[in-house]
């Protein structure tokens, strides 16, 4: 089987043309001369034959080395023309990133900024999934996703953005009628609503200042896949559910839910980036 070239050798040979001198070309690719010295020297190996004459003094191409030197010199340019163009490349983001993210933080929160980021970063274009299911980012060929979870082990890189808070809820209909519980376990199952993308089985679990945890396993009669499909039975006083603070928080200010069970918290979690690998995305 063919070897590779020895673009390195190559690439040497050509600067050391263009400079005239080994010590020269060393000094413009920030090597020694030693190192330039092997690389012709091996170069010349591989190709059986001398290169250049060189004394203490001189040097000179060889009827050899002028045959090969301008597609040296040539190799040697269009490599320096790649790594500028990837350099360029990686300064000015460009390409497709496929994203997924949450439905509802996603229509909320990340849809709104892309107006000003497709303007900032014209080369870049977004395929933005929206769905509360997990995704696999590798096996569906995703760059990257956001998540909001409490994040179980995982080989993929995440970075935690912020905290996300979550909290019970019901409307103050549904409060006239039942009363306020004074703890998880005064709840009715039948009135707690269940979502279907939980990471484990769909349990609240809550905490008081004690460390005293209870459970409730929602048996609600409805169960979504997307936490907004709650609101209007939630605010019509059928059902109480747990929502992320950053849906429910519209609605407490405005006086139609009311938070329940306040001294009794359930695990933060948390706003997460994340890839498949901890480097930079390759553009493509």
């Amino acid at each position: 089987m063919q070897k590779i070239p020895d673009f390195e050798g190559l690439a040497m040979f050509a600067k050391v043309v263009e400079e005239r001198s080994f010590a020269a070309a060393a000094r413009a690719m920030d090597v020694s001369v030693a190192t330039v010295s092997r690389a012709v020297s091996r170069l010349e190996e591989r190709l059986g034959a001398r290169l250049l004459n060189r004394s203490s003094r001189q040097l000179a191409l060889t009827a050899f080395g002028r045959t090969i030197a301008e597609s040296a010199t040539r190799i040697y340019r269009d490599a320096e023309e790649v790594e500028g163009v990837a350099r360029e490349m990686s300064v000015q983001p460009r390409g497709l990133v496929r994203l997924a993210v949450p439905m509802s933080f996603g229509v909320k929160w990340v849809a709104p900024l892309l107006p000003e980021f497709l303007t900032a970063y014209p080369d870049v274009s977004i395929d933005l999934h929206l769905s509360d299911a997990a995704v696999d980012l590798v096996g569906e060929g995703y760059d990257a996703a956001l998540r909001i979870a409490v994040l179980p082990d995982s080989s993929l890189v995440a970075r935690r953005l912020c905290p996300v808070s979550r909290v019970v809820v019901a409307a103050p209909s549904y409060l006239e009628k039942h009363g306020r519980p004074g703890r998880p376990k005064d709840l009715n199952p039948r009135d707690c609503l269940g979502y279907a993308y939980r990471a484990s089985n769909d349990v609240w679990r809550l905490t008081d200042g004690n460390g005293t945890e209870e459970s409730i396993v929602p048996e609600g009669r409805l169960r979504v896949t997307n936490s907004d499909a709650m609101i209007p039975t939630i605010l019509a006083g059928l059902a109480v559910a747990e929502l992320p603070e950053f849906i429910a928080g519209e609605y407490i200010r405005d006086g139609l839910m009311e938070a329940i069970l306040t001294d009794w918290t359930m695990a933060k979690g948390g706003l997460y980036f994340i890839t498949s690998y901890s480097r930079k995305w390759c553009t493509r």
